[in-house]
């Protein structure tokens, strides 16, 4: 089906929401009473505020002569001048994000489901874990930190067939190499200096139910060997038995690294891979799906401090930043604003109460605007060849992706990563990244 241009509408007077505005034949436009409003009108908005145009490409805006104005990415914008949107569009108390394709949220919508708000893309994703747990698969989650994983592995646990045993989470990661496999595994008493008693590994507490092995990356090559011979046996050896046990377990694992190049890299067994890596879904970073942040924030408010609202100032800051620690980034920084505007007595949420640091790439320094009114903007600093970092592997693999997922557009590439398209460009040059030549106009 052909993609529809339009805008997301996240926050209107005071409430946050999830509204699809397509743009019909690429323009559409914006004032108080416009039908595409609905009912949920602002009041601060002029009758004709501002009109949206889509080239194909790129989406712009013009402000109409309104009398409250609009802010394009937290800068004021003068009448009659067309703007490109990176991010968004503040008109009067209303909050605008920009999409390429705002079908999905129109047939789907946002909705919230055993406490997690699951926009369209989650919503698709899920409906593909679902498929896989009931036909019996194994499944590999991919996926950034904070974005999810977990939740999704319960899903999956929930529509298999053994929805009804245990669900173990297991963080291989914070498991030290040492004692790997008696945790997994379990050991008989006697096996080891202090085994008073039998202690059943995590795979028997999984019996008749799904393990979930996150960053199972992380096991050491011996202990992924062990790991396979049980998934394939269907038997688990504990350390100092004679015989191995029996169990019945479905496994869904995940990581936040690409599988194949590990395995390329000699970190993870090749024949590990083929049981565990298919199917594979990819769970999308928050920065992708901006039309869960504001119901996500409205409640965090509500299970926290009731007694507060949201303010515009900052939902909008929040909009702004790509949150590389994705939903669990997102939701720690709101709790701490949420915190100082209490401390500070103040009626409402605002976006002075959220650290600057809040949302923007470690050890970078990342430009999210501050408190409305909004500073003039300012490009992030040009640094000198000769004193720049290498740059991580894992954010390389990041831009690439990003790159590929673009068609190579820069600008497009920068907006899903949350940055500006200079920085990008220089990042790209500094780092020796390419991007296809006949798409990197703007």
């Amino acid at each position: 089906m052909p993609r529809v241009p339009g805008l997301m509408r996240l926050f209107a007077a005071g409430t946050a929401m999830a509204v699809a505005l397509p743009l019909k034949g690429g323009e559409l436009e914006l004032g108080r009473g416009s039908p595409a409003l609905g009912e949920a009108q602002d009041p601060r908005m002029s009758r004709r505020h501002a009109r949206i145009h889509f080239d194909g490409r790129r989406f712009w805006v013009t402000d109409l002569g309104s009398q409250n104005g609009t802010c394009v990415d937290g800068e004021p914008v003068p009448a009659n001048t067309p703007r490109e949107v990176q991010r968004v569009i503040r008109m009067g108390d209303s909050l605008f994000v920009p999409s390429a394709d705002v079908h999905p949220l129109e047939l789907r919508g946002v909705v919230t489901r055993e406490g997690f708000i699951r926009g369209p893309a989650l919503q698709a994703l899920l409906d593909e874990v679902s498929r896989a747990a009931r036909l019996g698969f194994p499944l590999h989650i991919h996926g950034e930190s904070g974005t999810g994983k977990e939740g999704v592995a319960r899903a999956f646990h929930e529509n298999g067939p053994r929805g009804s045993g245990p669900f173990v989470a297991v963080n291989c990661a914070a498991i030290p190499q040492s004692i790997a496999e008696r945790l997994l595994f379990g050991a008989k008493r006697g096996a080891y200096s202090g085994a008073d008693a039998d202690a059943p590994g995590y795979l028997q507490t999984a019996d008749g139910g799904t393990i979930f092995l996150d960053e199972v990356v992380e096991l050491d090559l011996a202990v992924q060997a062990k790991l396979l011979r049980a998934l394939e046996t269907k038997e688990v050896l504990s350390l100092g038995a004679a015989k191995p046990k029996l169990v019945d377990i479905h496994i869904c694992s995940a990581s936040n690294r690409d599988l194949r190049a590990l395995v390329a890299a000699g970190k993870l067994r090749e024949d590990l891979y083929f049981r565990i890596g298919r199917p594979e879904v990819t769970l999308p970073p928050l920065r992708q799906r901006p039309e869960e942040i504001a119901l996500l924030l409205h409640r965090e408010v509500r299970q926290v401090a009731p007694q507060l609202t949201l303010h515009l100032s900052f939902v909008e800051a929040c909009l702004m930043r790509p949150w590389p620690g994705n939903v669990r980034e997102l939701l720690v920084e709101a709790r701490s604003a949420i915190q100082a505007a209490l401390m500070q007595e103040a009626p409402r949420v605002e976006a002075r109460h959220l650290s600057p640091s809040a949302g923007t790439a470690f050890g970078a320094a990342a430009s999210a605007p501050p408190p409305s009114p909004p500073p003039e903007h300012r490009e992030p600093p040009r640094e000198a060849p000769s004193r720049a970092k290498a740059l991580d592997t894992d954010e390389r693999t990041r831009i690439e992706e990003a790159l590929r997922q673009n068609g190579g557009n820069v600008a497009a590439t920068a907006r899903a990563l949350g940055m500006h398209r200079t920085q990008l460009r220089r990042l790209l040059e500094r780092h020796a990244i390419a991007a296809p030549a006949d798409t990197e106009q703007e």
